[in-house]
């Protein structure tokens, strides 16, 4: 331990006091290095392939909270309690008083953070722990920190390396500073917080505290950090967004740059997926809930692509070439994959290659794998008998990932996604999105604003109704003000004219169940046309202001996209009627979420297009205020 403060300390990096103490006083202290080291030691050495992480807590006795297995292409993780399979969208607290529209720690708890913080301290003090340094960001953009982690708990750690950049600590790059630590006491979900997640954020002057009193790595190694990312932003304005990135080249050459935003369960990840042939070879549209019908298309040849972010994308300043694109770069080392999609074999083949045998060992979390087997990404383990796990993951470090592109990339449209619930005559919804809409900026910055989570979230724990991810749908992890994101992220649109933004569902169109393919079509589609502008015919207002522009035809590759897929109205089990009240409940559902950033401190054009949508405007007044471009 001596030996990493001296390191430090010889780079000019400082070290708290309290860290220190903390460090030299714990009952052991291993400085971890490699991931493999964290591998071996997530069973507690390279020859067990089972390891119970157990702890004893007052009052319930010794808790199993994660049982870990040595696989053969890496690590198996599965939480003995169903609960902690999925993130809780309610586990930040903020400790500091510095500005935030967050809850307070002491307003939630009833004292002060520091008497917390000293017991979590004393706790950590009596463990062996594990130590390691890691980068936040991509190529010496983002920031530097440290995890101190129980060393039982070493599945966590080497989720937490994998998902950030892991460094050696006798060769740090010159860039690296110290700006954030991540502190995990397990036990305390249980002594403190009735057994719920709860990761608290402590901004001090220089470093971004992350106590994580948990071990579900969603809240804390992955979305705390990403905290860590969006405060420096904050401060600096420049954005982390919630994205996937993808860079399509079409069976003729032309190259397009997708950026695809949305809440948990929106189709990030599966922005980067292939779309998947029936055995005859052509591509399920959707099947209709009602009758059992399925409509199909044929498309011979499909588009190759190559991913360059999974679920978070740095726009920071020094990337940007002001030329009305916007420029990203990967935030992440790792990729934190659902596979609730992947029923079976052959679901997603490259995919099921990259983490059957992997050139590195990877995380599998949720996903139900024997000591010394195979783990398959298609079997999830059961919340309850018959019941699956909604949010198997795997951790895959980007390297691997085939194709990917590790440089700053120019982004052409910019879509966001949404999880759309069933249309039922009995129960209409606001399932009236077709396989795709296009944005004028005012209706993209509006939709981000209010990001809903929609329908039957498997990343979360949700009651599955309609609710607001907010700001960009990053605003669970950030820890500041609303209205300054809002307002940073609407000057990111104005500055980035050549940007094209579209609207697409998941799950359901109408009475339609179409899983991710609106988005996989779109992808297709839109890269064919590549800059070309779309024929004037081609799309009109759509009957729901909201939604932008709906198009009246779609051709790809000859095949023609059902009507009913583009004007859900056209839908017998939806009809004009249907889809005013599903129109209703998405102007309700705005109208209620945007009047929170009416501040003095949100920008007068951002305060001009949330009072059209107060008074229920039309589409040419949103256009009126911020300019379309329609491609």
């Amino acid at each position: 331990m001596k030996d990493l403060v001296s390191i430090l300390k010889g780079r000019n990096v400082e070290l708290p006091a309290e860290i220190i103490e903390l460090l030299t006083q714990a009952k052991s202290c291993r400085v971890f290095n490699t991931v493999q080291e964290l591998v071996d030691a997530s069973t507690n050495g390279p020859d067990n392939k089972v390891f119970d992480v157990k702890y004893n807590v007052p009052g319930k006795g010794e808790v199993t909270e994660v049982v870990v297995h040595k696989v053969k292409n890496g690590i198996a993780a599965n939480f003995t309690e169903p609960y902690m399979r999925r993130r809780d969208p309610n586990t930040m607290l903020i400790a500091d008083e510095l500005p935030t529209d967050k809850p307070l720690f002491k307003d939630k708890m009833g004292y002060e953070f520091g008497q917390l913080k000293k017991e979590t301290y004393d706790w950590l003090k009596q463990q062996d722990l594990g130590v390691f340094l890691f980068w936040a960001g991509h190529h010496g953009v983002g920031l530097g920190g440290m995890a101190i982690v129980p060393a039982n708990a070493a599945f966590f750690a080497l989720g937490l390396a994998m998902l950030q950049s892991m460094l050696d600590s006798n060769n740090l790059p010159h860039y690296y500073d110290l700006e954030s630590i991540i502190f995990v006491a397990p036990p305390f979900r249980h002594t403190h917080f009735d057994g719920k997640q709860v990761v608290v954020h402590n901004r001090t002057k220089k470093i971004h505290e992350i106590f994580s009193f948990n071990l579900y790595p969603g809240p804390s190694a992955k979305k705390g950090v990403y905290s860590a990312l969006l405060d420096k932003g904050e401060k600096e304005n420049w954005i982390t967004t919630h994205c996937s990135t993808v860079r399509v080249i079409s069976p003729y050459d032309n190259t397009m740059t997708f950026m695809h935003e949305g809440a948990s369960g929106g189709g990030k990840s599966e922005m980067l997926q292939n779309i998947v042939r029936e055995a005859d070879g052509e591509i399920l549209i959707g099947e209709n809930i009602n009758n059992g019908e399925k409509r199909f298309i044929n498309i011979p040849k499909f588009c190759k692509f190559a991913p360059v972010t999974d679920d978070m994308a740095i726009c920071h300043t020094s990337l940007q070439k002001n030329n009305g694109k916007l420029r990203v770069i990967d935030a992440e080392n790792g990729w934190f994959i659902r596979t609730d999609g992947i029923k079976q074999y052959g679901s997603e083949p490259d995919l099921e290659k990259v983490t059957i045998n992997p050139s590195k060992p990877l995380l599998f979390l949720n996903i139900d794998a024997e000591p010394g087997s195979t783990a398959l990404i298609w079997d999830h383990i059961e919340d309850a008998p018959g019941k699956a796990c909604p949010n198997p993951r795997v951790v895959v470090p980007r390297d691997i990932m085939p194709d990917v592109i590790d440089k700053p990339v120019s982004v052409d449209v910019r879509s966001f996604g949404v999880r759309t619930p069933p249309f039922l005559s009995e129960k209409p919804s606001y399932s009236i999105v077709g396989v795709f809409h296009i944005l004028p900026p005012a209706l993209a910055w509006l939709w981000r604003l209010v990001a809903p989570r929609g329908y039957a979230n498997p990343s979360i724990v949700s009651s599955g109704d309609m609710d607001s991810e907010g700001v960009g749908s990053y605003w669970p992890f950030a820890t500041g003000k609303q209205v300054h994101h809002a307002n940073m992220l609407l000057h990111q649109i104005m500055s980035t004219p050549r940007v094209s933004y579209t609207l697409t569902p998941n799950q359901h169109i109408g009475a339609w169940k179409v899983g991710f393919k609106p988005q996989l079509l779109m992808r297709e589609y839109l890269t064919r046309r590549g800059s070309l502008r779309l024929r004037e015919d081609q799309y009109q207002s759509a009957r729901c202001p909201l939604l932008g522009y709906e198009l009246n035809y779609l051709t790809i590759e000859g095949s023609k996209i059902p009507s009913r897929f583009l004007k859900v109205y056209r839908q017998p089990e939806v009809g004009e009627a249907g889809y005013d009240a599903g129109a209703k409940m998405l102007s309700d559902f705005f109208k209620r979420e945007v009047k929170k950033f009416m501040t003095p401190e949100l920008s007068p054009i951002g305060r001009d297009i949330i009072n059209v949508c107060l008074h229920d405007g039309s589409l040419e007044d949103y256009v009126a205020v911020f300019p379309a471009r329609v491609e």
